[in-house]
C-alpha cells in the first residue's frame, strides 16, 4: 500500500464543526494509523477529526518553531520528546503566520507553562487556531512503529468522532488523500511579495546585495539570517514567474524549504531552469534543493520515514567536517554519490552531491561546478536548532560577490574525489532508503 497523507482539517473547518467541544474538558481520543494500529489517550486543543501523513520529529526543544513549520502542512506531527508545552508560546517564536501542522502527538502534555517569556498555553493555542491533537499516548511505540513500516496516513479523532467503530476510523483514513502526488507549496506561500531590510535586522549601512526569494513554506529565520548580513530580500509567491524575479534587479536567486512532493513543482522547476540559463547564483534550502536536483535532470523519491528534527549529523564532503543539523523532509534528490557528474540537463554542466546524510547517505546538497548553484536538504536557519550549517549564507554571499566581481561564476574548486571519499559507515539503527 502506498505512504500518503490527506488533507488536514483547516482552523476554520475544527471552529464551524467542533466549537461547542473545542474548550470543554479533556476527552478519550484516538491515533489511528492505516494499518489498522490504534493508540488510545486523550484529547488535546481542539477536538474532532485530523488526517494526514503521520510523522515522527526528534528535536528535545523548539515545539513552537516546528508546529509553525509550514514544511509540516498535512502532517499529524509525533515528538519523540515526552514533555511539550512546558515553555507555553509566545509571539516572537512562531516560523510563520499560523500552526501548519495538520495534528499534534504528545505524550505528557505539560499543565500549566513555566517560562519568563511565556504569553499563553501550548493547549490554548492549539485550540485557538483549530488543530486536533492527542496526549497521553505512547510516542516512543509510535515513533517505533513508523520506523519499522514507514510513515503512513492517519487520523486523530476526538470527541464525538471517537466515538465511531475501529472499522469506520481506519476506514476514514485510508479514504484519505496521499502525501505522493501533493502540491502544497502554492497552499502555504504567501499571496504578495514582501521585502526583507537588512536596517530592520542589525546591519549597519547600504544593503550589500539584493536576492530574489521564491516562499514554498519558508521560516521566518531565513531571511532575517539573510538580513543580518546585509542582504535585502524580496520574498515572491510560489507562483512568482522569471518577469517577477527580473523585476527586483537581484543578484541571486533563492528558493525556500516547503511541503509536498517535489515531483508535482514542474512550474518551480521551469522557473529555476530559466534563472540558471541567466547564470544568476542560486541558494536552495530543502525543497529548494530538491528542485534544484529536478532542474539538473535527477529524480526525487519518498524516503521510508524522512528526517525531520534538529539533530541530524551531515558531512560537508569538500572540508570533511561534520554539521549537527535542522531538517525536516520526507523526500530527497535520487543523485550518483561518487564525485562529479555531467547533470542529465548537459547544458548546466557538471554537479557533485556535496554533502551526504551520515546516518544513511541520503544526498544532503548538491553545488554546480559550471554555474553557480549550490543547495541544501537541511535548514541552516536553524530555528529550532544548532547552527554549524550558518556559513552557508556567507558562502552564497561569496558567490554573489565573485560573480559579480568577475573574480568567480561558480564554487567548484576540487571535486569530490579520492581526497574527499564518501564516508561509508552508517549507523544500523538509523538507516533510510528507498524502498
Amino acid at each position: 500500500m502506498p505512504i500518503v497523507e490527506s488533507k488536514t482539517v483547516t482552523a476554520t473547518e475544527v471552529t464551524a464543526n467542533a466549537a461547542p467541544e473545542a474548550r470543554a474538558v479533556s476527552t478519550p481520543a484516538a491515533l489511528v494509523l492505516e494499518d489498522g494500529r490504534i493508540f488510545r489517550g486523550r484529547s488535546y486543543g481542539a477536538q474532532g477529526t485530523a488526517l494526514g501523513e503521520a510523522v515522527f520529529a526528534t528535536g528535545m526543544t523548539g515545539y513552537q518553531e516546528t508546529i509553525t513549520d509550514p514544511s509540516y502542512a498535512r502532517q499529524l506531527v509525533v515528538q519523540t520528546a515526552p514533555h511539550i508545552g512546558n515553555t507555553g508560546v509566545n509571539s516572537e517564536d512562531a516560523e510563520s503566520r499560523r500552526i501548519w501542522v495538520a495534528g499534534y502527538i504528545v505524550r505528557d502534555a505539560a499543565r500549566r507553562p513555566s517560562n519568563w517569556r511565556s504569553e499563553r498555553s501550548l493547549d490554548d493555542e492549539l485550540v485557538e487556531q483549530g488543530i486536533i491533537g492527542i496526549q497521553g499516548v505512547d510516542t516512543r511505540a509510535i515513533t517505533r512503529h513508523l520506523r519499522e513500516h514507514k510513515t503512513m496516513r492517519a487520523g486523530i479523532f476526538s470527541g464525538d468522532a471517537a466515538r465511531a467503530t475501529e472499522k469506520e476510523l481506519v476506514d476514514l483514513v485510508l479514504a484519505s488523500e496521499p502525501m505522493e502526488g501533493a502540491r502544497l507549496a502554492e497552499e502555504v506561500s504567501v499571496d504578495e511579495a514582501y521585502v526583507v531590510e537588512p536596517a530592520d535586522h542589525g546591519w549597519d549601512g547600504d544593503a550589500r546585495f539584493t536576492i530574489a526569494a521564491v516562499d514554498l513554506g519558508i521560516k521566518a529565520m531565513t531571511p532575517i539570517r539573510f538580513a543580518e548580513r546585509g542582504v535585502r530580500v524580496h520574498v515572491l509567491p510560489a507562483t512568482a514567474t522569471l518577469e517577477d524575479v527580473k523585476a527586483v534587479d537581484p543578484d541571486g536567486f533563492f528558493m525556500s524549504n516547503g511541503p509536498g512532493d517535489p515531483a508535482t513543482a514542474d512550474a518551480q522547476v521551469k522557473l529555476l531552469r530559466s534563472v540558471l540559463d541567466e547564470k544568476l547564483p542560486y541558494f536552495g534550502i530543502c525543497f529548494g534543493n530538491q528542485i534544484l536536483g529536478r532542474a539538473l535532470g535527477f529524480g526525487t523519491y519518498k524516503l521510508r520515514y524522512g528526517h525531520r528534527g534538529i539533530n541530524q549529523p551531515v558531512m560537508d564532503r569538500r572540508t570533511g567536517k561534520v554539521e549537527i543539523t535542522s531538517q525536516n523532509h520526507g523526500f530527497a534528490v535520487d543523485a550518483p554519490l561518487d564525485g562529479a557528474t555531467q547533470a542529465p540537463e548537459e547544458r548546466y554542466g557538471r554537479v557533485e552531491v556535496s554533502h551526504i546524510s551520515l546516518n544513511d547517505d541520503v544526498v544532503e546538497g548538491l553545488a554546480c561546478l559550471d554555474i553557480p548553484a549550490f543547495s541544501v536538504q537541511y535548514h541552516p536557519e536553524a530555528a529550532a536548532g544548532p547552527h554549524d550549517a550558518a556559513y552557508l549564507f556567507d558562502r552564497f554571499i561569496d558567490l554573489m560577490e565573485g560573480t559579480r566581481d568577475g573574480r568567480s561564476a561558480n564554487l567548484s574548486g576540487e571535486p569530490v574525489d579520492s581526497a574527499h571519499p564518501v564516508n561509508s559507515d552508517t549507523n544500523d539503527n538509523n538507516t533510510e532508503d528507498k524502498k
